[in-house]
């Protein structure tokens, strides 16, 4: 009887082919077999080509943040002599009168965002999900993806518009219906203005977010639904216990964004506002940028964006740590 010859490396030649058996074993040795100088040697050709993307990263981004960083332990105005005072900036910052409003501002703006981001969108990508004709779905895909094209800078100013005092929509309607006492300036009212800016957006179901959603909710096995009717679980209990923990890597990848986005966003509180009334509505970033350009103070704004950089690092490291993504849920149940 004939015997399989084997390969201390490929296993059964009859399992994988005397030829690929032939090729495999040279290649994995020859491998093993070079010392690192020489297989970064060999692949200097693959770094060739990844040198434009990581040389136009380190021109761009690195470059900036470095220049940023040393700027931020001087006191340096745009157009003048620069002198190292080392952390007077950071110092200066911490006692600044808007450092403490700025900062509750901006952490209602992001938990708010970061709510409706995890709701809305989600809520809208399972029943788009769960239509049963799929030219249906596409079609509603396609529409809750157009509105992307509108710039934010016409949202902002549609917005505005809406909401301006008394000759917005918002408060001839109020006074339409017989709610006129409701009526005032949204963005001008200290006790409305961050609720008026937080729901700029409105029904805050955004298309690529959406999109998101969707491509976790088509990556579920029709196992897993099949599985979990048979053991009772269906509507708003199956998408509780089975679809939220199984899209949790697009939950974790859009807070870590709408976290990431507000604690740098600036330009909508700009325009609506800038900063108003009084500083009601300032925010970290728009402080960082009057310094800037308006005030010409540019190490005491780098000093802030040094600030901010280190909480989003710090809550990035949090979150990649701490925040199970819908992998490691499925690696604890096999």
């Amino acid at each position: 009887m004939m015997q399989t010859s084997t390969s201390p490396l490929s296993g059964p030649a009859s399992a994988v082919g005397p030829g690929v058996a032939a090729v495999a074993a040279p290649a994995a040795l020859y491998a093993q077999g070079q010392s690192f100088g020489a297989r970064c040697v060999q692949s200097l050709g693959l770094y060739a080509l990844l040198a434009p993307t990581f040389i136009l990263l380190a021109v761009f981004s690195l470059v900036p943040f470095a220049v940023a960083f040393i700027t931020s332990f001087y006191d340096y105005e745009v157009g003048g002599d620069s002198r190292f005072i080392g952390l007077a900036n950071y110092a200066e910052y911490f006692r600044d009168y808007t450092f403490v409003e700025s900062f509750r501002n901006m952490l209602f703006l992001t938990a708010f965002s970061v709510v409706m981001v995890i709701v809305v969108p989600l809520t809208v990508a399972k029943l788009i999900f769960s239509l049963s004709s799929p030219r249906a779905s596409y079609v509603y895909r396609i529409l809750f993806l157009l509105p992307i094209v509108v710039p934010n800078v016409a949202v902002y100013l549609i917005w505005q518009g809406l909401m301006y005092s008394e000759v917005g929509m918002v408060n001839r309607t109020l006074h339409g219906i017989g709610q006129g006492h409701l009526a005032r300036g949204w963005f001008s009212d200290p006790d409305t203005v961050l609720w008026a800016i937080a729901c700029i957006g409105f029904p805050f179901a955004g298309g690529i977010n959406i999109l998101i959603y969707y491509a976790g909710l088509t990556s579920i096995p029709d196992s897993v639904h099949e599985a979990a009717e048979l053991d009772g679980a269906t509507g708003l209990k199956k998408f509780l216990l089975i679809d939220v923990p199984l899209v949790m890597s697009q939950i974790k990848l859009l807070v870590m964004l709408t976290v990431i986005a507000g604690f740098q966003a600036f330009e909508g509180v700009y325009i609506l506002t800038n900063g108003g009334p009084g500083f009601k509505s300032t925010v970290p970033g728009l402080w960082m940028y009057l310094n800037a350009f308006r005030f010409q103070r540019m190490g005491y704004a780098c000093a802030i964006g040094v600030i901010l950089f280190l909480l989003i690092l710090t809550l990035t490291i949090l979150n990649m740590r701490y925040f199970r993504s819908a992998e490691h849920l499925q690696g604890q149940t096999q």
